[in-house]
């Protein structure tokens, strides 16, 4: 097995801020290669992620953010265990990251399970319109709009959108990395967004 230094630790904290034993851990599992070890520790905040996911959320923070200019803004709400941990520089850092992301991004929903029907009706009936004009057959249609339907949650569903500061990861991956790191559940409970001229009404 490949000797874990003190400067691929710092390596690999510096790429996600994790731990110091979270970081040696994945390192010896995956024999020193970083690129693999960012992804064991992404692995480890899924798994806690889920073993945290019933747990109540009474406390959090609500942060915004205010593009220069004033002609845009963001609110969003994340909930968390404890005020201790809603008052941690990591939490605090994410929710301020997450507003600026809502910002940037535009996201519709927080989940696709919370797309509106209306949305996802109009959507499917423009991709299938699309799919017939190229004269497949209605099975490979079907895998057509399905497929598209796919890359439309990815766009507008908050959680599985690519962060805008790290587009190798997504909002959800994020979320596990914090929950793995406070050892509590923490969920994004809404977000809105004001640009002036633009009336937009997600919660």
């Amino acid at each position: 097995m490949i000797q874990v230094t003190a400067a691929m630790v710092k390596e690999l904290r510096e790429q996600t801020n994790a731990g110091v034993m979270d970081c040696k851990k994945a390192l010896q599992e995956c024999n020193g290669d970083i690129k693999k070890s960012i992804d064991w520790l992404r692995q480890k905040g899924l798994s806690v992620a889920a073993k945290r996911a019933g747990r109540a959320t009474s406390e959090g923070a609500i942060q915004c953010y205010i593009h220069p200019g004033n002609k845009l803004a963001t609110l969003v709400e994340i909930d968390c265990e404890t005020d201790f941990v809603a008052k941690t520089d990591q939490f605090v850092e994410f929710a301020r990251n997450l507003a600026m992301h809502i910002a940037a991004a535009n996201p519709v929903c927080i989940r696709r399970e919370d797309t509106p029907a209306k949305l996802i009706e109009k959507e499917r009936e423009i991709f299938r319109r699309q799919a017939e004009e190229s004269g497949k057959p209605d099975h490979i249609i079907e895998k057509i709009i399905d497929g598209r339907m796919e890359k439309f949650y990815r766009e507008i569903c908050l959680l599985e959108q690519p962060y805008v500061k790290d587009p190798d990861i997504t909002i959800q991956d994020l979320l596990n990395e914090l929950v793995a790191k406070m050892g509590e559940n923490i969920t994004i409970e809404r977000f809105v967004r004001f640009q002036v001229g633009v009336k937009e009404e997600n919660d």
